[in-house]
């Protein structure tokens, strides 16, 4: 393993007499910053001549320094002052990632203005707007900044009150306002200091929306306190942060919780620099993040294990990506799903075939609501599926569950609530105030906590069949998943209120048309015909319920599904994940050709037959 100075901790686990498990590490978090103004005051004042955010643009490379970052932030803040803005009529922001944004979000955090970083998708792929309009709802904001008006002007006439004034970084209407006309020219320089000196560890920082999978998107407040400690459990989980100043390539969008608090407060806590990458782990614009990172060798890096699906190819075929890529990586972090083994132990042999070590592959643990880290993996927690161990000051409370854990989460880093929604924030928390995160873990070695947690799921993707046997389809999707990949890329698991269990398989068309060697253009309905492609998936579904034991643990058929699932339609949550609620109801007729007795269509797995 390439050395590279990474926490792992033991871990206290005991028992209580109801039949629970409290965990953590027995590392304490160290102090924390109470604002995160103060992590732009202090590399502007260590390192300001160091780059801090690097855009790709039409006609090259933007980038901004510490110092300028700072002044160019307080000159915007002097701005935002005029508008009183408040918790109670916060900022609104809506755009992708860029360095204009990335200094309205820091003008406003810096003197204690809520940002509320809202999902494009609610403007650019729907078109009824539900999710936007019910967003400015929860929120009244007081100031909207888009991030072009030609783009986002049609979606907000439909859905934003006609009073609240709206500033474009481009593009403005002839009703929008210039991000230009908010800077201030110096004047109120004194009354920024003053309001930044009044923001603490309570006043609140963001509003950050869940990805409403089971119904409207919840605003989850987000204080400063919880991501300042946040950002140092994970300086304590990888110490190196603190050695050097990290550089990341990252894609993950700021409205989301991994992108917005986990991994620009890496680069902001630690003084680092971060190239903002314009592509996405999609087939239609990796190439993008591929440019990127042929001229950038980060020293962390993240992605969904599907980035790393598309990155292997790549780093397979060129080696001078391969030798740039790795030349000073510490260690590479996925998060949003499980890796297939086939995907971890490919980075592993590139990794010793291009620089002689192993590259330290983790995974972590947590959501919006967790700011967002709570679990993390290390040396000695680290595989395929292993989420790790408590982050120094979270504790677990682990509730059995069937053949797994309900997880819980208490610490500083864990919101106080659901803006606006006192329903939601009680029943969020249990009588011991942990927040109850619906996700199920199960240990690697109970005798030996250290090894870490495995996650299995959901609890509320579990369901039951006509013949009351609960099913597992969190960890049965997973099994699947594992099963399958890399013919597929996601599945969903089906069988409420019937007699079995079966799946709607989402295949990679072209990973598909490769296997069995067809030409890429073959259209999804040829391939699913394919004798040789379904022998393939039938092998692979017969053979994992052939583990199974009982109704519950096994597929008993298989649809591929030609269309993908839809973001517009809501059948794709933020994180890129299929929401299965949403797919289903939107979807009838792919449960009734799954169902159908003799629809030729389905898939039919008889694991007693596998030999032959």
């Amino acid at each position: 393993m390439r050395p590279v100075r990474f926490f792992s901790p033991d871990v206290a686990l005991t028992r209580r007499a109801d039949g629970a498990y409290l965990m953590r590490s027995l590392e304490p978090l160290a102090d924390y910053d109470n604002r995160i103004g103060d992590w732009l005051d202090r590399w502007a004042q260590k390192a300001p001549d160091r780059t801090f955010l690097v855009e790709q643009t039409n006609s090259g490379e933007r980038t901004i320094s510490y110092s300028e970052a700072h002044e160019e932030a307080l000159a915007l803040a002097e701005g935002l002052l005029r508008y009183e803005l408040s918790p109670d009529r916060p900022l609104a922001i809506l755009g992708t990632n860029s360095i204009d944004h990335a200094l309205v979000m820091l003008a406003a955090l810096y003197i204690g203005i809520p940002i509320a970083p809202i999902a494009p998708a609610y403007a650019l792929q729907s078109t009824d707007y539900k999710k936007l309009s019910h967003s400015f709802r929860l929120l009244t904001p007081g100031l909207l900044v888009i991030e072009d008006g030609a783009l986002y002007r049609h979606a907000m006439e439909q859905s934003l009150e006609p009073d609240i004034p709206t500033i474009a970084l481009r593009n403005p209407s002839p009703k929008m306002r210039t991000v230009a006309g908010l800077r201030g020219d110096g004047s109120r320089r004194d009354a920024v200091r003053a309001a930044a000196a009044r923001v603490g560890r309570e006043t609140i920082a963001k509003y950050l929306f869940t990805s409403g999978s089971t119904g409207m998107p919840k605003a989850v407040i987000n204080t400063h306190g919880m991501i300042c400690s946040n950002s140092q459990m994970k300086r304590q989980v990888a110490p190196f942060l603190a050695d050097e100043p990290p550089i990341m390539v990252d894609w993950a969008p700021w409205n989301h919780t991994a992108g917005g608090n986990s991994n620009l407060s890496i680069i902001l806590h630690n003084g680092g620099t971060l190239y903002i990458d314009p592509g996405k782990p999609t087939p239609a614009l990796f190439g993008l993040s591929l440019e990127l990172l042929k001229r950038v060798s980060p020293t962390l890096y993240f992605n969904v294990p599907r980035g790393y699906e598309l990155l292997i190819p790549q780093l397979e075929v060129d080696r001078a990506l391969r030798e740039h890529f790795f030349r000073r990586l510490k260690f590479l972090w996925y998060a949003a799903a499980s890796m297939q083994p086939a995907t971890w132990f490919a980075l592993e042999r590139l990794a010793v075939e291009t620089v002689g070590h192993r590259i330290l592959t983790v995974a972590g643990l947590g959501m919006t609501e967790t700011s967002p880290i709570a679990l993390f993996g290390n040396v000695h927690a680290s595989g395929p599926g292993v989420v790790g161990i408590p982050v120094p000051g979270v504790e677990l409370k682990l509730i059995p569950h069937e053949h797994s854990f309900e997880i819980r989460y208490r610490g500083p880093n864990v919101t106080s609530g659901y803006w606006r929604d006192p329903a939601a924030t009680k029943t969020a928390f249990d009588e011991e105030g942990f927040l109850r995160s619906g996700d199920l873990v199960s240990f690697i070695d109970m005798q030996r906590p250290k090894a870490g947690l495995r996650f299995d799921g959901r609890i509320h993707e579990d369901f039951k069949l006509s013949s009351g046997t609960k099913v597992s389809a969190g960890k049965l999707r997973l099994d699947a998943l594992d099963a399958l990949r890399p013919l597929a890329h996601e599945v969903v698991v089906v069988g409420a209120d019937r007699k079995d269990v079966r799946i709607l398989v989402f295949p990679d068309w072209e990973v598909c048309a490769a296997t069995v060697g067809l030409n890429h253009t073959v259209k999804p309905a040829e391939l699913a015909a394919d004798k040789a492609l379904r022998a393939i998936f039938q092998e692979r579904l017969a053979q994992l319920a052939a583990a199974g034991a009982g109704s519950s643990n096994r597929i008993v058929a298989a649809l591929l599904v030609e269309v993908p699932p839809s973001s517009a339609a809501g059948e794709l949550t933020e994180k890129g994940t299929v929401n299965s609620r949403a797919l289903q109801r939107n979807r009838p007729e792919l449960l009734g050709i799954l169902f159908g007795d003799r629809d030729e269509r389905v898939l039919r797995i008889d694991s007693q037959n596998l030999e032959s």
